[in-house]
């Protein structure tokens, strides 16, 4: 069965959708994206992924006339005609296709944005890398400097992905000046060895991750105490435990860092308690 897909306000099915050739995502990157999670039918942190979804757009100029209702709408219908259970819904936003490739930017008053949106199953909640956990290796953060827009320019990212599969680790870690700036499609943590979660503070270097910030408020409602900061390398080798984040794997443990294990090499009790914390919270606000 073949997936039904929305492109510019209509259903279609997926190998009917089309986009222009000269459509500014497809040639510049110029587009921006979301990812929300799908659990028991329904969506994860909406209002989150929505109001950072407005802020990329407003941060690059491209102005959407879909309200976050209209949004909300077109996410449901696309679950509910692919019967998705447990999953994703990726989102995407370019500036359009203008008539000719050009650097500059089109007209607005002419060229509108294109919108696509699909969905993805994905078992979310028990994923198979929980029992292992994760092998990480660091590569210096080669990116642009605005990776705080969650724009659809991933090539360095995927690259480093690949890299660290092929030297068969699970994850790559971005790396400048010895600190940690985030995982290639996650954010960091790390547990001290006196009991503190560290994770690097918001900035144009990172993502400001929507679990990320669930993370926080669940966190310091455990009692834990958080201190938002760079680490290095070498403190997350010496850490008690270490996890990344995001929409596609919620919480996951990192048992190894450049060849040097992570505590006891074996996924770290407060990062499962804290993964358990996170999916109880955020069952009780799907939408």
């Amino acid at each position: 069965m073949t997936r039904t897909v929305f492109v510019n306000g209509t259903y279609v099915d997926e190998m009917e959708a089309k986009v222009s050739v000269f459509d500014r995502g497809f040639l510049f990157s110029d587009a921006v994206y979301e990812v929300t999670a799908v659990i028991e039918k329904k969506l994860v942190s909406w209002e989150g992924h929505t109001g950072r979804m407005r802020r990329s757009l407003g941060e690059i100029g491209i102005n959407l006339d879909m309200s976050n209702d209209h949004l909300l709408e077109v996410h449901r219908k696309l679950l509910e005609l692919n019967e998705v259970q447990e999953g994703l819904v990726y989102l995407q936003i370019t500036r359009g296709g203008a008539a000719d490739r050009d650097f500059e930017f089109p007209d607005r008053t002419i060229v509108k944005p294109t919108t696509v949106l699909f969905t993805q199953e994905k078992n979310l909640i028990h994923n198979q890398k929980l029992d292992s956990g994760l092998k990480v290796i660091s590569f210096p953060d080669l990116r642009w400097g605005r990776s705080d827009i969650k724009s659809t320019q991933l090539l360095y990212a995927s690259m480093i992905k690949q890299k660290a599969l092929d030297q068969g680790k699970d994850e790559a870690w971005f790396v400048k000046d010895g600190l940690v700036i985030e995982g290639s499609s996650n954010n960091t943590f790390i547990l001290s060895q006196d009991g503190k979660l560290i994770t690097r503070n918001l900035s144009r270097d990172i993502l400001a991750g929507i679990t990320r910030d669930a993370i926080l408020e669940y966190s310091k409602s455990s009692g834990y105490i958080i201190e938002e900061r760079p680490f290095s390398v070498e403190e997350a080798k010496k850490s008690k435990e270490a996890f990344i984040c995001s929409s596609t794997t919620f919480i996951l443990p990192v048992v190894e860092i450049d060849d040097c294990k992570i505590g006891s090499g074996k996924p770290g009790k407060n990062t499962l308690k804290l993964r358990e914390i996170y999916i109880k919270n955020i069952t009780k606000e799907l939408v």
